[in-house]
């Protein structure tokens, strides 16, 4: 049984990145998630989206990032972000720990990483030249009876 969908499109700019995490935040408090599963939800979302705009347009701001909330059975929350950038030719290796497109020190290759410790699924599609779609999956305490 699904709940409440929520869909929307943003820029592909640095400050959507906390419009995202807002977002989500605020699409999960009606499901009553302890504070460090929120914490986590919105970490893996930051990710997530960060890797759209840094990897997926090059930082260039010049695309669009969906995002679909919804809950599963009220007690696991899916959240699948997509870009429509330059996709990933390997995505095995992309989610590799330390695996980088970039060339400057600055990015460290931990987002897919970080991702799969935050939440309970991590599913990514890609396509060269298409995009990609992370989906990201969560199980809340009271899905484990806690």
């Amino acid at each position: 049984m699904e709940g409440n969908i929520v869909k929307l499109e943003f820029e592909a700019l640095p400050e959507n990145q906390g419009f995202a995490r807002s977002v989500v935040s605020a699409y999960c408090v009606s499901l009553d998630p302890t504070l460090e599963e929120l914490t986590e939800i919105k970490t893996a979302v930051s990710e997530a989206v960060s890797n759209a705009i840094i990897h997926g347009y090059e930082r260039k701001g010049t695309g669009k990032i969906e995002m679909e909330l919804k809950t599963i059975d009220k007690d696991k929350v899916y959240i699948k972000i997509t870009d429509y950038g330059k996709g990933i030719c390997d995505i095995k290796k992309a989610m590799e720990p330390m695996f980088s497109t970039e060339e400057s020190r600055e990015m460290s290759g931990m987002g897919f990483t970080v991702m799969e410790s935050f939440v309970d699924k991590v599913f990514v599609e890609s396509e060269p030249d298409k995009g990609t779609a992370v989906t990201l999956i969560k199980y809340l305490d009271t899905y484990y009876g806690v």
